[in-house]
């Protein structure tokens, strides 16, 4: 059973939030944490020349290939969204989540306000148009969320989502500890909880093992 406040969400119901999220940019934020477990702070406080998603970036002379998003610690956005780590990081993400920022884009182009922002986050539904998504605007959003999807949801839930589905598939724990933005490996242990289906299977592996002539 996951620690209290750690709860996490099955891949399932992650998908159906995506699926049933009736904007761009929502269904973006919503698989953006799930694919790389960023902080809410941190997605908030993303600048849109953080998002290299293109096979190549070398162009903006970076010389990571591959999609991925750049993680910085700033102090001066304008939602006073803020990195909680001081380290900048880098987090690879997958096609399909490229695909959703495109249709962001689309959405967020209809938005002339929306064009001034260099924030990645921005209001395109209510005022002040254009500008920066905040914390009180994304609860709002995650309470909606929450009551189409019949289920809580909140954003370090899916931060907690990815990191234990990571752990699950065998990564490193030193890789997804530096892809979290950890400092310390002890933080990790909040996110490996063993549920039922894990502990029955590794008493009836051991019990197989028994049984062999």
């Amino acid at each position: 059973m996951a620690e209290p406040g750690y709860e996490d969400l099955s891949d399932e119901q992650i998908r159906h939030m995506i699926a049933t999220a009736p904007r761009a940019r929502d269904r973006f934020l919503v698989a953006l944490l799930a694919c790389t477990g960023l902080r809410i702070g941190e997605a908030l406080g993303l600048h849109r020349g953080d998002m290299h998603l293109l096979t190549s970036s070398r162009a903006v002379g970076c010389g990571i290939e591959g999609p991925h998003v750049h993680v910085r610690r700033r102090t001066d956005n304008p939602n006073r969204a803020l990195a909680k780590s001081r380290f900048s990081r880098m987090v690879p993400v997958t096609a399909e989540l490229v695909a959703l920022y495109t249709d962001y884009q689309y959405e967020r182009d209809r938005v002339a306000q929306a064009a001034e922002s260099e924030m990645v986050f921005v209001n395109l539904f209510r005022p002040p148009l254009g500008g920066a998504m905040s914390y009180p605007n994304t609860k709002e959003t995650f309470d909606r969320l929450a009551r189409t999807a019949g289920h809580a949801c909140r954003p370090h839930m899916l931060r907690h989502s990815a990191a234990t589905r990571w752990l699950r598939d065998g990564v490193d724990r030193d890789v997804v500890q530096r892809l979290l933005g950890h400092a310390s490996p002890l933080s990790m242990e909040r996110y490996r909880h063993v549920d039922d289906a894990e502990a029955r299977a590794a008493v009836e592996h051991i019990d197989s093992l028994k049984e062999r002539p």
